[in-house]
């Protein structure tokens, strides 16, 4: 999605609006082996705000940005403090994601706050005990269904 597209379908929003995107670090599912990612994502208010509170996270760091500094002539621009390695991939649907991750700082200014425009936080409670494996695939089976008593529906 370029640019224009993102700012024609979300007519909301304008370039100067705030969003926070955030490195995080993933997995993803090959032939049996885990390989590990390096995903650049937006993160909403509402994850932000439980980010600060301590809670274990896959996000090694997050900055505050503006609409127009991510999608600079019709491409999206990684900030320079999220460069890292510079081996970034970006989430499925990202400009999607932006836009709705930028609504919620609109609904919300006070967490605008936590991560003042222009800056970057390291402080999270960074960890990989529980991995986040992006192309999990859970399989169905009727052995997954509840055993109820035999009792459950009798009127007694």
């Amino acid at each position: 999605m370029t640019t224009g597209t993102v700012f024609a379908q979300a007519s909301d929003l304008l370039p100067e609006d705030y969003c926070v995107l955030g490195l995080a670090t993933c997995f993803v599912r090959e032939d049996g082996d885990i390989q590990k990612l390096t995903v650049l994502e937006p993160i909403p208010s509402s994850a932000l705000e439980a980010l600060i509170k301590g809670i274990p996270t896959s996000y090694q760091l997050a900055c505050s940005t503006t609409l127009a500094d991510i999608f600079q002539s019709d491409r999206v621009q990684i900030p320079p403090e999220l460069k890292g390695d510079g081996n970034i991939n970006l989430c499925d649907r990202f400009a999607e994601r932006v836009a709705a991750a930028t609504r919620t700082y609109k609904s919300r200014p006070q967490a605008k706050d936590i991560i003042p425009l222009g800056t970057t936080k390291q402080d999270f409670n960074y960890s990989l005990e529980r991995k986040r494996v992006l192309n999990n695939s859970r399989t169905v089976s009727s052995d997954d269904n509840v055993k109820q008593h035999s009792h459950t529906h009798k009127v007694l």
